[in-house]
């Protein structure tokens, strides 16, 4: 009786707690607030709060006025969302993570989060790339921690990938496939691996393109228009600036060095001269293109 009970309390989640509100941390919370759920946006840094209440306000604003949701809707999505930055107030049945992709800061967040919540509550990082399995090892209740990867941007994207570790209990991962159901989001499962399933085939995407650029074959904006034309809705170039040079340039090195550094897959040194200059894309104005 005492397991079924358990079993039953972990399985519904009302409150998602989101960590982080940059870009992706506030999409995150966006959608789930317009899942119905009952959402808290943490970020320490105010400015970043405020600046992500701004864009959740603007974006539910001109879902508004393009007739996507109704007014009705748009009041009810905003009460949904409170904003914080003190810690405490991080008491949810989920919690997703989506700090700056360090393994110290994700471990170090989740061990405060597990001191003030429950023993059902289920901690999900969201990271493109460092090891689920890694993370959990590190922390005080490794059996609760799993990924669930979103894809920028968060309110758009359908696709999620829920990341198990090596400890993980089915049930959490049920409990994480009605929540992307209810978000209307579509959710695959898979193991810890490098990259896990996007990443992972993605980066030929970009490594080739960046090839052709270093070897003078053609130029990044031809290939944008290329891949474009071919039906993709977004070419290599154009996509790596929405994501953050840094980030990307960041999952490419976590990958290659995983797999064992295989020539394939080595990072480009285009991308680190980005990332070493600041051109980091959209979030810094410039990166293959300026924005």
């Amino acid at each position: 009786m005492v397991l079924i009970t358990y079993l039953a309390a972990m399985n519904k989640v009302n409150t998602i707690c989101v960590c982080g509100a940059g870009t992706m941390g506030s999409g995150i919370a966006q959608i789930a607030a317009q899942s119905d759920f009952t959402t808290i946006l943490f970020d320490i840094n105010e400015d970043v709060l405020s600046k992500a209440k701004f864009a959740i306000e603007t974006s539910l604003q001109k879902l508004q006025e393009k007739g996507k949701i109704t007014q009705e809707q748009q009041i009810a999505f905003l009460k949904n969302i409170s904003f914080t930055s003190k810690i405490i107030d991080c008491k949810a049945d989920l919690i997703i993570e989506a700090i700056i992709e360090k393994q110290e800061a994700k471990v170090s967040l989740f061990n405060q989060l597990i001191q003030i919540n429950s023993t059902n509550t289920i901690f999900a990082t969201n990271t493109s790339s460092i090891s689920i399995n890694a993370i959990a090892n590190a922390c005080t209740n490794s059996t609760n921690i799993i990924g669930m990867h979103f894809f920028n941007p968060a309110t758009i994207m359908k696709l999620v990938e829920i990341v198990k570790t090596n400890t993980t209990n089915n049930k959490i991962i049920e409990t994480l496939m009605s929540v992307c159901k209810q978000m209307n989001k579509v959710a695959v499962v898979c193991k810890d691996s490098p990259g896990f399933i996007v990443n992972r085939v993605a980066r030929h995407y970009y490594l080739e393109a960046l090839t052709l650029v270093e070897k003078r074959f053609a130029t990044y904006e031809n290939i944008d228009t290329i891949m474009e034309a071919s039906g993709f809705k977004m070419g290599p170039f154009k996509l790596m600036d929405l994501i953050g040079m840094d980030i990307n340039f960041s999952v490419s090195n976590i990958v290659w060095n995983d797999l064992g550094k295989p020539e394939r897959l080595k990072p480009s040194a285009i991308q680190q001269q980005k990332v070493e200059a600041g051109e980091l894309g959209r979030k810094s104005g410039k990166g293959f293109y300026t924005y």
